[in-house]
């Protein structure tokens, strides 16, 4: 079974995780047993919970991006200011 990164993890909410939880279990179990085919469909069931929480990683992560993109415009419109201030001063 393959597991979400701890990201994605962390952004579950608590019935996604004990559901998530509960899914690798059995998933785990079934490969103990050699059972691929059926932990195959559990990984595909654990593939679409988390699904949820990556695209609440993406919107934080747009919203980093945006955050970062407006410090830097105003970082650039205090420069111009500074610059037309000692323009202004010669």
């Amino acid at each position: 079974m393959r597991h979400c990164s701890v990201q994605v993890r962390g952004l579950l909410t608590r019935d996604e995780l004990d559901r998530y939880n509960a899914l690798m279990e059995v998933g785990s179990f079934l490969e103990s047993q050699n059972r691929y085919d059926l932990a195959y469909t559990v990984q595909k069931e654990v593939d679409l919970l988390i699904q949820p929480a990556i695209e609440r990683l993406k919107d934080k992560s747009r919203e980093r991006d945006r955050a970062t993109q407006e410090y830097l415009e105003s970082k650039r419109l205090t420069s111009l200011d500074d610059e037309d201030e000692d323009e202004d001063d010669n």
